[in-house]
């Protein structure tokens, strides 16, 4: 796909983080945006940013989780833009908790989001974009569907489906329908709100903040504080939207955000059973080389 200019896009989870830079990228490129979340108030924001762009734009609040929902968007935005050439599977969530110790309905909730969402949608979307010229699903997998960690099992679960799905999906559009095109994202530490909103006990925290504490010697105090942390240290999402939509442009089907996401999958593919011991040789000193700002064409 060699540009976006007057393509019509729908985003996922646009109220902020990824989602919110790939609708203002899409629209700086030309392209008009469908743009959905589940937060009114984020999702408005968005909105707000996209009016300096003479494009169309419309917005959706949206559970990605209410399969009907999911069903019923493909014709409204149809009925709002004439076609659909790009879908951008990005809403997601998290949970830290212990498999053992999680309750079903944060099990269900992550599960509902993060992989029934992408499932349905790409379901829903796909009849509409088949007989397109040029046309892409981007479904966002983690580098946390490469390698796991104690304490993510629901997460590692829809990452790592999102995964499979997707490179399965890939191929049989390229038997069957090559103007098709689908992506799988990876991201490694995007800055967003992901760990903020992760639904977790005290007893979950006191868990990860003992996991954390292996690469930081002063870990946060409360989930808010690891939250603040956790999105004031990643790759500011402007960023890594602009290598996903670069990757999209270059048909890569496999789409790594971050050195952090390149040098883990490298570490559990030169070192399949023992990956995780690595990890404390080079991870605190991508810190470094973290890209936090974010794009200047944006400001």
């Amino acid at each position: 796909m060699k540009t976006f200019r007057e393509k019509v896009a729908v985003i996922t989870g646009a109220g902020s983080g990824m989602g919110r830079y790939l609708a203002i990228l899409l629209a700086k490129d030309g392209a008009d945006v469908c743009i959905c979340d589940i937060n009114e108030e984020t999702l408005n924001e968005t909105l707000a940013m996209l009016r300096k762009y003479n494009v169309s734009v419309s917005s959706h609040l949206l559970d990605v989780s209410d399969k009907e929902s999911i069903e019923a968007l493909p014709q409204k935005v149809i009925d709002e833009h004439g076609k659909v050439d790009l879908v951008f599977n990005n809403a997601g969530v998290g949970s830290g908790s212990y498999f053992k110790d999680m309750h079903k309905d944060n099990w269900d909730w992550v599960m509902g989001i993060n992989f029934e969402g992408v499932i349905n949608s790409t379901r829903a979307f796909i009849p509409h974009m088949i007989d397109n010229s040029e046309a892409a699903i981007v479904n966002t997998s983690s580098i946390f569907g490469m390698v796991a960690i104690p304490g993510q099992s629901v997460y590692h679960a829809t990452k790592f489906a999102i995964r499979g799905f997707t490179e399965s999906l890939a191929l049989e559009m390229k038997q069957t329908n090559p103007n098709l095109q689908i992506h799988c994202v990876h991201p490694g530490h995007i800055g967003t709100n992901i760990a903020s909103s992760a639904r977790m006990s005290e007893e979950d925290f006191d868990k990860t903040q003992a996991r954390m504490s292996i690469f930081n010697r002063n870990p946060p105090k409360t989930q808010q504080e690891m939250g603040e942390l956790f999105k004031e240290g990643g790759m500011h999402p402007s960023k890594a939207a602009k290598i996903i939509l670069n990757g999209v442009k270059k048909n890569k089907s496999k789409i790594f955000v971050g050195l952090d996401a390149k040098l883990l999958d490298l570490s559990q593919r030169l070192f399949p059973k023992h990956y995780h011991k690595t990890w404390p040789l080079f991870i605190p000193l991508l810190t470094l080389f973290r890209d936090k700002k974010p794009l200047k064409s944006i400001n």
